[in-house]
This record gives structure tokens, sequence and C-alpha cells, in this order.
């Protein structure tokens, strides 16, 4: 179904074909408070362009609008899932959060509750609250932080980045986690099971399946370790991070 989206929202992000699985629902209301959506759509599939360049996809269970209220915004109080598109239509980043609020006018969102961003290299961050300003095209957070590289696994608080997560810095981290070690281990164990595994069984017994070693797996069992507080911490996807050191 085509729903066709309030005319003058002042952020100028214009919202194109919405479509889902399911039928949306709408429903609208004029002249109430803040605390009244004046519209509110469920099962949103959108596509909303910037610039003239199609550049985010958002999928949500419910988007409400409070288009009447002193600082406009919308809401997604079951969640979102954001996918960020390069000018190419490539996919640079994706985004979830177990809600989210965007202040049209500023053109600032805020996600919160088990925030997870995935970068166009895969590096994985974690934290429960982060705010993504579209007008200085940067994203920050005050809130801990858990980065997952394919190289390391960095820790701290307070976090800021460009919009598409490949060049940030940690303002206070308190563990760095470097992870070759642990990948080569996993990779021996690896080995190691399927050897053990393409062996000829003896009778009556069941074949095992080698065991997979995940970075998730990874960064839940590598204890955290301590790194001096009041440090900063830039990279981005061809710089290594910096080491610690006092401010």
């Amino acid at each position: 179904m085509r729903a066709i989206l309030p005319a003058a929202i002042a952020v100028g992000l214009a919202a194109a074909a919405a479509s889902g699985c399911g039928e949306e629902r709408h429903s609208y209301v004029q002249n109430v408070g803040d605390d009244t959506p004046t519209m509110t759509t469920s099962d949103v599939s959108t596509f909303i362009s910037d610039s003239g360049y199609t550049r985010y996809h958002i999928t949500a269970p419910v988007w409400q609008m409070f288009e009447e209220s002193k600082d406009p915004y919308w809401r997604f109080p079951d969640g979102l899932d954001l996918e960020q598109y390069d000018l190419a239509m490539q996919p640079e980043a994706n985004i979830r959060s177990d809600s989210a609020t965007y202040f049209s006018r500023r053109r600032l969102w805020r996600l919160d509750g088990n925030v997870v961003m995935v970068n166009v290299d895969g590096d994985s961050f974690l934290t429960q609250q982060l705010f993504w300003d579209q007008q200085k095209r940067n994203v920050y957070s005050d809130s801990f932080i858990h980065i997952v590289r394919t190289d390391r696994i960095i820790e701290g608080y307070g976090f800021t980045s460009n919009e598409n997560m490949t060049a940030y810095t940690v303002r206070r981290p308190t563990g760095i986690i470097p992870v070759e070690n642990r990948g080569e281990r996993a990779a021996a164990a690896d080995t190691a099971a399927a050897a053990d595994s393409s062996a000829t069984p003896a009778a009556g017994t069941k074949r095992r399946a080698p065991v997979r070693s995940s970075r998730r797996e990874a960064a839940e069992a590598a204890p955290a370790a301590a790194g001096p507080a009041n440090t900063q911490i830039t990279t981005t996807n061809t710089v290594t991070p910096a080491k610690n050191t006092s401010r």
C-alpha cells in the first residue's frame, strides 16, 4: 500500500513509496497537544531521501508523528531498523534499537535501549543510548560503548564518530583487548575439531561436528582489560587505534 506522508516536514527529507509485508494503517489527529500523535503508521517500510538522494531505509512496527509539538518529533516506540546508503545506493551502515525518537526540526536522532550499529567493514558498536546529528553528520554518545573489530575489542565511556561509523573516538576507554591470539587459538581449535570429525569413528559411536568460534563469542569470553582513565583512542578504517596515553 502506498502512503502519502504529510507534506510539510521541515527537515527537508522526503519519504518515498512506503512498502511492507503487511498493509500499513494510518490515523490522523489535528490540533492536539504534545502527547497525542498527529499521525500513527503501523508496519512501516519506508525509504527516505536527503538532498535529492535516497539515503535511508526505515523499518519499524509503529511510527508516530508529533508535528504539533513545540519541538516536532517522530517516535518509534517499538524499535527501529535503519539502513544507511551512499550516493550509489550501497549500504554504508545499519542501526537497530529498542526505541527511537527523531526531532525533525533539528534533524537529530536519539536511539535508546540495546543500540547495535554495524559499519561497512563489519565492525559492531553496542551501547544503550546514541545520538545522530544529521546536520553535523556525526554520531555521539555519553554511555558505555563496546566495539568489536576483527583485530581488537574496545570498551569505554563517551563516543564520537562520523556518520558512517568508520572514523571514531572513544573519549574514556576502559579496556583494549587484542584478539589476534584468540583468533589463532580458535583457528587451531577448528582445525583440530575438523580433523577429529573427519577421522573414522569407532563402531557404535557418532561423529562429532567441528566446533566453530564466532567473533561475538570471543568478545563475550574475553576478560575486560583495565586501561588508564582520561585517555583517547581515535581510529579509522585504515589507521590502527593509537595506544593509551594520559591527557
